[in-house]
């Protein structure tokens, strides 16, 4: 019966002066991803949540980056938790706490989430150096402005590990396999996953 629910899906378009974004998600999808951002390394970032997520995501980004990333950046956390936010509904039927931990070559990466409603970021980076001309800082930000939006409380961390690329990608793997599991539809919840009867 489950199989048999239609896709949760959202489409979110974010226009400033600054940046110009569009977004497609289905949840319910295959981890396909078309993501052009303008920033190589976050095109590579959201194609592994795409992925290991299980979701399908198209990314359209224009953003002033002859000034800097930073805009973009935020705003596309802040767009990508406006689509989440949407494509989940009121979040009837879903495992709501998901978890990872996740290794990779040198690396070991964590997150836990709770789509509980409530934002909150706790963020525990190893490295801070740039990765080619990004600023790996703005990692954080980006995390910050999705769960704002997304409506989410996320711990995620790089527990150990001396590349910094395999530090990040580890990172957005496990936020990707917590979210997968805490997305996933359960036969047997009734309902608001939630005591107070909403989120």
């Amino acid at each position: 019966m489950i199989g048999l629910m239609k896709h949760r899906t959202a489409t979110v378009t974010r226009k400033t002066r600054e940046t110009d974004i569009a977004i497609e998600l289905d949840l319910d999808g295959e981890g396909k991803a078309r993501i052009r951002t303008g920033i190589g390394f976050m095109d590579h970032m959201l194609e592994l949540l795409a992925r290991h997520a299980l979701l399908d995501l198209v990314i359209r980004a224009r953003g002033d980056l002859e000034v800097d990333d930073h805009h973009t950046v935020e705003d596309l956390g802040l767009a990508l938790g406006d689509a989440l936010n949407q494509a989940l509904g009121d979040r009837a039927g879903i495992g709501r706490y998901g978890w990872c931990l996740l290794p990779m070559d040198d690396t070991l990466a964590s997150a836990a989430l709770d789509l509980g409603g409530r934002p909150y970021l706790v963020f525990e980076p190893l490295h801070r150096r740039k990765i080619k001309r990004f600023d790996v800082g703005l990692i954080e930000e980006f995390f910050r402005a999705f769960c704002t939006q997304g409506r989410l409380n996320l711990h995620a961390a790089q527990k150990y590990g001396k590349d910094p690329h395999h530090g990040y990608e580890a990172l957005f793997k496990a936020v990707a396999r917590a979210l997968r599991m805490a997305c996933e539809r359960d036969p047997r919840v009734r309902g608001v996953p939630s005591s107070k009867g909403r989120i």
